[in-house]
């Protein structure tokens, strides 16, 4: 039996618990150091939105890091798969509010609601290159956000000292139980409103470029080789 198969209390009472502890006992043994942080909280705090990007490879990372960003109800897109059933439950125990959509099911839908959550609430987080890749792509998604909110983008950036890469389309790391985890936070990138498809393909592919160099340096300078796949 699939997991979207599976009846709604037993994911509810049952497996998402689980998963939950589960995950909360992992993220205990993971030393994580957070790096330039003020530099979205100072904005947030003022009231300014904003756009977490992140490499849908590196998001686990984050987990443990998470609770200290709740204050600002963080939103995200979940896919409306039935696996994205379970993630949705599990998400909401994890301090982020799920959406549900992705750019290859109600992706327009999900990118509307986005634009409407940010009207009443200041951050989203978005994984630039998700939910099937190809990896190490920034896809259009994120500009569009970007200009329809008026929320600044701001690049995040997650490095290992020892991670597994995952069997996925874009090698997903697991941190390794007591490995560092350390998350850097990038300079806002304002993205202009009423953007010619010229202009637009020029932002992402110039914060493609500018993500992925700063990911491949960080995670050399964390002492390990960068396993950001190729666009």
């Amino acid at each position: 039996m699939k997991i979207n198969q599976l009846p709604a209390p037993v994911l509810t009472y049952g497996l998402v618990p689980l998963a939950h502890r589960l995950i909360l006992l992992h993220t205990f043994m993971i030393r994580t150091e957070v790096v330039d942080e003020e530099v979205i909280t100072s904005r947030l705090d003022r009231g300014e939105k904003g756009i977490v990007a992140i490499w849908h490879q590196r998001m686990y990372g984050v987990i443990g890091y998470a609770k200290a960003a709740s204050r600002y109800r963080p939103s995200a897109i979940i896919s409306r798969s039935g696996d994205g059933d379970l993630i949705s439950e599990l998400v909401r125990r994890l301090h982020f509010r799920p959406i549900r959509g992705s750019s290859s099911r109600g992706g327009k839908e999900a990118l509307a609601a986005i634009v409407e959550d940010l009207k009443e609430n200041l951050l989203a987080i978005h994984a630039v290159d998700g939910p099937r890749g190809p990896g190490g792509t920034v896809k259009a998604g994120l500009i569009r956000m970007a200009e329809l909110s008026g929320a600044k983008i701001f690049p995040v950036y997650v490095s290992f000292s020892r991670a597994w890469p995952l069997r996925s389309w874009d090698r997903f790391l697991i941190p390794k139980p007591f490995s560092r985890v350390r998350i850097r936070w990038d300079q806002p990138i304002s993205v202009p409103a009423n953007m010619k498809e010229q202009e637009f393909e020029s932002i992402r592919r110039s914060l493609e470029i500018h993500m992925r160099q700063n990911q491949i340096t960080d995670d050399r300078s964390f002492g390990q080789e960068s396993l950001l796949l190729e666009p």
